[in-house]
C-alpha cells in the first residue's frame, strides 16, 4: 500500500477529456475529446475504414494537436458522452496514457468515468480494452453523478456528506439531469435535455450573423465560443435586462481579434448577447423550437417522479456540474425558479385543503462550487485516493477468472455514503 503509485483518473466527455492522479485538486491535463487519423477509404464511410495496422497504428494525433495535423482527418470517439467507436477510443486512450500522463498502465489502478445510462456491454468493452490492451492492475467505473456529488463536498454551504442529490450536469454536448440516492442514480427518472454549451456558441453564433458585423466567416464560430466564455451571464428577468442596455451603453463589450487570413484586427461589440446566450437553458424556444420546457421545470419533474421519501433531500441537494453551468448566477437562477415551481404547488395543496392543512416549507438549494467545471473529474480524484477505493476495484486477477462480465456493475463505496 505505502509503495503504490496513485490512481490515474480519466473523464472522456463529448467536448473535453480531463486527464490526471488521484489526490491532485485539478487535472494535469484538459484535451478536446477529438483524434486525428489517417485513413485509406472515404471519410464517414465506417464499413470501408481501415486503419492501417503496424507502425502506421500509432500515426495519431489527439487534443489540440489533432486539429493541427494536416492530411489527418479529425474524428470524435464520443457523441452526446457515448462511445461512438471503440476502436478509435482504444487509440485516444493509448495516447492519453502514454503519451500524456506519461505512465506505464500495469503500475497504476484506473479511475474511469461512465454517462448516465450508460450500457453494461460499454463497460464490458472499456473492461476489455483496459485489461487486454493495457494490462491495468484494476479498474474502477464510477458514475459521474456519483463523482459530481463528491466533489461538491468542497461547497462552503455544504456541512454534512451526503450522495443524495440532484445533479444538473451541462458539458458541451449533453446536459443531464440525474437523481442518485445514497449514491446509486434512480436510471428511471433521468432526463437529457437537448441543450448544452455547444447549443448556447451556435445561438450567440446566429445572433452575430443577423447583425452583420465584420466577423470573417471561418472564424465566427470560434469568435462566438470566445464571446460565451468572456461575456456571457445568467440575468434574473430578460425584460429588464434588454431596458438595462437600451438605457446603459457601458453594458455593451467590445471583443477584439485578428483575422487569421489577412491579420487585419477586427472589433465587435456584444450587447444582447450576453445574456441571451445562456438564457436558452431557460427559455430554450429561442434556439430549438421542438423543445420548449425549461430546465427548472425539468429538474422539478425529475424529483416528482422520485420516490416521495428521497423528494426532500433532493429538493435540498441540487449540485451543478460541467462547463456549462458556470455562468454567473446560473445557480441564483435556477434555485430561484425552481423554489416559485415549489411554492405554488405548496399554496395549492394548502388551497385545495380548504387552509385545513398547512404543508411544510421545503428546502430548495441549489450548490455551486469553484470545482463545477471539473467537477466529475475532481470526484473521481477523491473517490481514487480513499484507501477503500482498492478495495472495491475490479482486479486484473478477477477478470481472468470471470471475464469482462464483472464490470458490468461497480460496487458504491461504504465509506462515503
Amino acid at each position: 500500500m505505502l509503495g503504490r503509485l496513485p490512481a490515474c483518473v480519466i473523464d472522456v466527455g463529448t467536448g473535453y477529456t480531463k486527464l490526471g492522479f488521484a489526490g491532485n485538486k485539478e487535472p494535469q491535463l484538459t484535451i478536446p475529446s477529438a483524434i486525428a487519423i489517417k485513413e485509406t477509404a472515404k471519410v464517414g464511410d465506417n464499413n470501408a475504414r481501415r486503419i492501417t495496422k503496424g507502425v502506421e497504428d500509432l500515426d495519431a494525433y489527439i487534443g489540440d494537436e489533432a486539429f493541427e495535423a494536416t492530411g489527418y482527418s479529425v474524428k470524435y470517439p464520443v457523441r452526446h458522452g457515448l462511445v461512438e467507436d471503440w476502436d478509435l477510443m482504444e487509440k485516444f486512450l493509448q495516447q492519453c496514457i502514454f503519451k500524456y500522463l506519461r505512465s506505464e498502465p500495469e503500475d497504476h489502478y484506473f479511475l474511469l468515468t461512465e454517462p448516465p445510462l450508460n450500457t453494461p456491454e460499454n463497460r464490458e468493452y472499456t473492461a476489455e480494452i483496459m485489461f487486454e490492451s493495457f494490462n491495468v492492475p484494476g479498474l474502477y467505473i464510477a458514475v459521474q453523478a456519483v463523482l459530481a456529488l463528491a466533489a461538491s463536498w468542497t461547497a462552503k454551504n455544504v456541512e454534512d456528506r451526503t450522495l443524495t442529490g440532484v445533479v444538473v450536469d451541462s458539458g458541451d454536448g449533453v446536459t443531464h439531469v440525474i437523481p442518485v440516492a445514497e449514491g446509486f442514480v434512480i436510471g428511471s427518472c433521468i432526463k437529457h435535455i437537448p441543450i448544452a454549451g455547444r447549443d448556447i456558441t451556435y445561438f450567440i453564433q446566429s445572433l452575430l450573423r443577423e447583425r452583420e458585423i465584420g466577423i470573417p466567416p471561418e472564424q465566427s464560430l470560434e469568435t462566438a465560443k470566445s464571446i460565451k466564455e468572456k461575456y456571457c451571464y445568467i440575468c434574473p428577468d430578460i425584460s429588464k435586462e434588454f431596458a438595462k442596455y437600451d438605457s446603459d451603453p457601458t453594458k455593451i463589450k467590445k471583443y477584439e481579434g485578428v483575422n487569421s487570413i489577412t491579420k487585419q484586427p477586427f472589433v465587435v461589440d456584444v450587447g444582447y448577447e450576453r445574456f441571451l446566450g445562456p438564457e436558452i437553458f431557460f427559455h430554450p424556444e429561442f434556439s430549438n423550437p421542438d423543445f420548449t420546457t425549461p430546465l427548472n421545470e425539468i429538474v422539478d419533474d425529475v424529483i416528482q417522479n422520485c420516490p416521495i421519501d428521497v423528494r426532500r433531500p433532493l429538493y435540498s441537494n441540487i449540485v451543478l456540474s460541467g462547463g456549462s453551468t458556470m455562468f454567473k448566477d446560473f445557480g441564483r437562477r435556477l434555485q430561484r425558479d425552481i423554489k416559485k415551481i415549489v411554492d405554488t404547488r405548496l399554496k395549492l395543496s394548502e388551497t385545495l385543503s380548504g387552509s385545513h392543512i398547512t404543508p411544510k416549507p421545503i428546502d430548495v438549494r441549489v450548490i455551486s462550487h469553484h470545482k463545477q467545471r471539473c467537477a466529475v473529474w475532481y470526484g473521481g480524484a477523491l473517490l481514487a485516493s480513499d484507501p477503500e477505493f482498492y478495495t472495491v476495484c475490479h482486479t486484473k486477477k478477477a477478470y481472468q477468472e470471470c471475464g469482462p462480465g464483472i464490470c458490468r456493475y461497480n460496487p458504491v463505496f461504504h465509506s462515503m455514503v
